[in-house]
This record gives structure tokens, sequence and C-alpha cells, in this order.
């Protein structure tokens, strides 16, 4: 019998756009397919590497002349919550946390509109109709989840996070919440949440996305101790975030070629 061996994944290049973190700035990205049987353990190898799932595709932030954008992810065994995180975990008890398998509904879209609306009315995503949030959300060729966190009052749903389980740890793909509850600081509620998920599952990260230093944006993610940033092709303990910076020079990355030589792939060699 003949054995086929699996092809590597084609890595290509998106056309640049505006960047939506350093104003005056064009983003592009280095991304591959995420599909096929083997879709776990390229999620899990490539989410090692600095790379974040968008339905079944994989990407990582490959501008030409500036190398700002740095994966993060929180180190469970070194997070410390703050006396601000404290309280924040204190006003959300009365919230009840429950994880679906990934399908959308109607009270999720309603609400993310209206995140959507307050917070990001002129981003990427302000016009997405409810067919392409069904498939942001259920698109989706490897394990997930969908967190949905309601009041016990009455059981208003007011936060919900995409999360995918990768082998090391949990990946907030995309989360949202109500906008109007500002007192409860409910994006930082979820992530605090995640990681006691990922504690009580023994998974050691909690990945966060990407972080832009100096982007008030993103400056919620140096809050958490035990935070670690993707830089110089290695994890790195962010001790201080004045460490980093938006490099932003013409040689501060590498050539496309270079980048996708240097990616390791999972062995998908099957077993005999």
């Amino acid at each position: 019998m003949r054995h086929t061996l699996p092809i590597a994944p084609q890595f290509y290049v998106t056309a640049p756009q505006p960047c939506p973190y350093l104003e005056g700035r064009m983003e592009r990205k280095l991304f591959t397919a995420l599909q096929g049987e083997n879709a776990d353990k390229l999620n899990d190898s490539l989410s090692q590497q600095g790379f974040r799932r968008s339905q079944n595709v994989l990407y990582r932030p490959s501008c030409a002349e500036c190398s700002a954008c740095l994966s993060a992810r929180i180190s469970v065994a070194d997070f410390a919550p703050s006396r601000s995180q404290r309280r924040t975990a204190a006003r959300n008890e009365d919230l009840t946390r429950r994880a679906t398998s990934p399908w959308a509904s109607e009270e999720q879209y309603e609400l993310f509109r209206s995140y959507l609306d307050s917070r990001h009315a002129d981003g990427g995503m302000a016009d997405m109709d409810v067919f392409e949030f069904a498939a942001m959300i259920e698109e989706t060729p490897i394990r997930s989840r969908v967190v949905e966190y309601t009041n016990e009052d009455d059981k208003q749903l007011i936060g919900v996070s995409l999360t995918d389980v990768l082998s090391d740890g949990l990946s907030m793909v995309y989360s949202f919440y109500a906008p109007d509850m500002p007192r409860r600081s409910l994006g930082t509620w979820m992530i605090l949440d995640h990681i006691e998920i990922a504690r009580e599952a023994d998974l050691p990260y909690v990945y966060l996305g990407y972080w832009v230093p100096g982007s008030q944006k993103m400056g919620y993610k140096s809050r958490f101790s035990g935070l670690e940033v993707y830089a110089g092709g290695r994890w790195q303990k962010m001790d201080d975030p004045e460490r980093f910076n938006a490099d932003m020079h013409p040689l501060s990355t590498d050539p496309i070629a270079e980048q996708v030589a240097n990616i390791h792939l999972p062995d998908t060699r099957p077993v005999r």
C-alpha cells in the first residue's frame, strides 16, 4: 500500500492595509490555512510561535517596516492578581459562567453589535452582519468553546468569549461584553476567569492576542502579572513593559522567506 506524506502548509502575505494600532503605519500579515486532520497540531504549534486564529486561518503580523505587535500570553503559575483585579473579581461574583459548543445566537449578536457600536464603531468589524458573525463563531476546525457570562438576577447575557483549547492553554480568540457596565471591568474579569479555567484544567497559559507597546487600546494586557510576549523568536517575560518598544526601524522585520524558513511545523507523520 502506498502512503502519501501530508503536504506542508503554504504561507501567504496579505496586501498592506492601514494599521488599527499605529496611525500612519501600514499593516501586513503572514497567514496560512487551518484545515485537515492535523489542524489541531498546526494550531498548537503556530500559536506557540506568535500566530493567532481567525476562523480557518492562522496569521501573524509581518509588516515591512514595523515589528510592534507582540503576541502575549499569561503564565498561569506566575500570575498573582493585583489589588484592583481582586476588587474586579469581587464585583463579578454574581456572574454565572457557561461554556458551550461554538454556536452563534441572536442574543450573542445583539450584545456583539452593542459592544462594537460603543467601542469600535470605526473598526474593521463595524459592518459585520449576523451571517458573518455566525461564521466567526462557528467556522472552527479545532476544539473551540463559547464562554458566556450572565448575571444571576435576570439571566442577562453580558459577556462572551470565543475560546480555543490548545495543548498548552486557552486562547481567547475574541471577546465582547456589555459596554454600559464600566464598573464591572468585564474585559478584565473575563481574562481573570479564563486564568481560573486554565488553572482548573492544569493548562499553563492563557493566550491574549497581540500587545503593542504604547497603545492605549492594548494597555490593559500589561497590567496582568505573569505576562509573556513573543519577541525575537522566543517568549520573554514582561517584567517591565518599558523594556519593549514599538520597533519601527526599516530593518526590524526579517524578509518573508526567512520568516517562513524559521517556522517550526508539527510532525504530522503517521505513527507506525
